[in-house]
């Protein structure tokens, strides 16, 4: 049987972060208050994409805790509220596809899902990521209502490859900002030619990590 595969983590916004939590509480009791609903909790996701080479975790992070971006896997990088002040670090995320990479907090991922054991499946998904629209987190850039966010670019390579994306949902009474962000961008011919261009072009190598961040992830595991 194959080893590759497709791992899909939903994780509490905020887990191990009290600001983080604290603000997005806020956020959805402003938005339920606006839509007239209840609130609901807020989710971050992430992938863990096995290929037939290596295993590798893929994220959106912000802010950057350093320059060294090639220690963690990251691909490309995008502004944080405005794109005119996306030039300072302390406005710009990041986007990871780590080597034998660690999920920040993923001890507190409430569910998962194996979207797939494809080995080709993997390997597109990896090839992807790098190519994924560098839009400001948090602003509405494509109109859909929904902001961009670390959601948008889960669903964004997921739809992107080829995935069905429809039938995936955050845990009960939950919700994943961003989302539809990600699935409208795939589907936008000009982040599909991209796609396309990126998907045709050979995989760089990624930056292997040191040994000691595997056995820090089965710590915390």
């Amino acid at each position: 049987m194959s080893s590759a595969s497709v791992d899909l983590y939903w994780l509490p916004l905020g887990a191990g972060g009290h600001f983080v939590r604290l603000n997005g509480r806020i956020y959805e009791a402003i938005q339920a208050r606006r839509e007239r609903r209840r609130p609901f909790d807020l989710y971050h996701s992430a992938l863990e994409v096995r290929t037939t080479e290596a295993r590798f975790t893929i994220e959106m992070a912000w802010p950057i805790p350093d320059a060294d971006g090639r220690t963690r896997g990251v691909v490309s990088s995008g502004p944080v509220g405005d794109r005119r002040l996306g030039r300072l670090r302390v406005l710009r995320y990041e986007v990871r596809c780590w080597r034998d990479g660690v999920i920040p907090d993923l001890s507190y991922a409430v569910a998962s899902e194996r979207l797939s054991r494809d080995p080709h499946q993997a390997e597109r998904i990896i090839q992807l990521v790098g190519s994924v629209p560098a839009l400001v987190w948090g602003r509405d850039e494509l109109g859909t209502g929904d902001m961009w966010n670390s959601n948008s670019l889960t669903s964004w390579v997921l739809a992107a490859s080829g995935l069905p994306v429809e039938p995936i949902r955050p845990p009960a009474n939950g919700r994943a900002p961003g989302w539809t962000a990600g699935i409208v961008a795939a589907r936008d011919p000009r982040y599909r030619r991209r796609a396309a261009v990126r998907h045709n072009t050979p995989r760089p190598p990624m930056v292997a990590t040191n040994p000691s961040v595997e056995a820090t992830r089965k710590t915390r595991s």
